[in-house]
């Protein structure tokens, strides 16, 4: 007996609305989600933690790494561990194929645990982004669109970008003031 399995399967329930609202920076703990990847990423977060914290919010980093084996089981341990310490979370970057699936992978982890969650891709990745999403079971993740490409530009233009987009990403979250 030979089974043949679908790689475009969807799981049968989809949780189509894009979860809670953070709705106030002031206080809120915000968790963002960093890789080992991508230095343009660190930039950008960089500028994103200390206008989130400019606006009252605490700040919190984790850095995925191992996805296999003893240390991937440990990664999934410490990811559930900062979804519980948190009230949003931003997660990226989703820039290639392998690190999208991991960034919408996280952040739909997260987004389980009733956090407030948007993940960032660069632009060349934002339809995989939604894609993933659908098939992961939340096609109303919240996802935040970055230019493309983001790591071949001046740190400094990296930088600019991200305190440009900042008020998107705190919109995706849910604040509205």
């Amino acid at each position: 007996m030979v089974y043949v399995l679908d790689p475009t399967a969807e799981l049968g329930a989809d949780i189509a609305d894009q979860g809670p609202d953070l709705t106030a920076l002031a206080g809120a703990r915000v968790g963002i989600r960093v890789d080992i990847l991508w230095r343009s990423w660190d930039w950008v977060t960089d500028e994103w933690a200390k206008l989130l914290e400019a606006d009252g919010a605490s700040v919190c980093f984790w850095r995925a790494r191992g996805r296999t084996g003893d240390q991937g089981v440990q990664m999934l341990d410490e990811l559930d561990d900062f979804s519980k310490r948190i009230d949003a979370a931003i997660v990226g970057l989703g820039n290639c194929g392998s690190c999208t699936s991991w960034t919408i992978h996280d952040a739909l982890r997260i987004a389980d645990h009733d956090v407030a969650t948007v993940a960032a891709t660069t632009a060349h990745f934002t339809e995989l982004g939604h894609t993933l999403a659908r098939r992961g079971g939340r096609s109303a993740l919240r996802i935040e669109t970055l230019p493309y490409p983001l790591d071949t530009l001046p740190e400094e233009h990296v930088r600019d970008i991200a305190r440009q987009r900042y008020r998107s990403v705190v919109r995706a979250l849910g604040v509205r003031a």
